[in-house]
């Protein structure tokens, strides 16, 4: 299965961290979202998102980015944040959903988090994403993609 992760990891590399566990398991390419525009999404038989979270929701520019993939598409999520919730992919999923994307599956988990006022107290999750939820990003991705490698 040809697969792609467009990724945006910006404060602590916490999301990469994620991406880089997949890419070191499987035969997934990885690109920043930088890069992403001049990426052709179709010759992906799936595609993954990756982001932190900040103010509930996946980072701004890959919302927006979700809005560009093609009716048909199956995407799946992974993102970090201080403190994990499954209403996080609410927005991004509502936004996929609504072009006829499908959603086949998220994983999230804790990262490093000194953002606003966390920062003044040194940061929460520190020490994540851990090598366990490292070892759960790649296991998350070999079951929805039935272990291709």
């Amino acid at each position: 299965m040809k697969s792609i992760i467009i990724y945006e990891s910006t404060h602590h590399g916490n999301t990469k961290k994620l991406v880089d566990a997949i890419v070191g398991k499987h035969q997934v390419e990885a690109v920043s979202i930088e890069n992403a525009d001049s990426i052709d999404l179709s010759a992906h038989e799936m595609i993954g998102l990756a982001a932190g979270i900040a103010f509930g929701k996946f980072y701004k520019r890959m919302e927006k980015f979700a809005e560009s993939i093609s009716s048909g598409s199956r995407v799946f999520l992974l993102y970090t944040c201080g403190n994990p919730s499954d209403g996080y992919v609410k927005s991004i999923t509502r936004t996929l959903a609504s072009n006829g994307v499908r959603v086949v599956g998220s994983y999230g988990c804790k990262g490093y988090d000194t953002y606003g006022p966390f920062k003044l107290v040194g940061g929460i999750a520190k020490g994540h994403p851990t090598e366990e939820e490292l070892i759960g990003a790649a296991a998350f991705y070999d079951k929805i993609s039935g272990g291709d490698r």
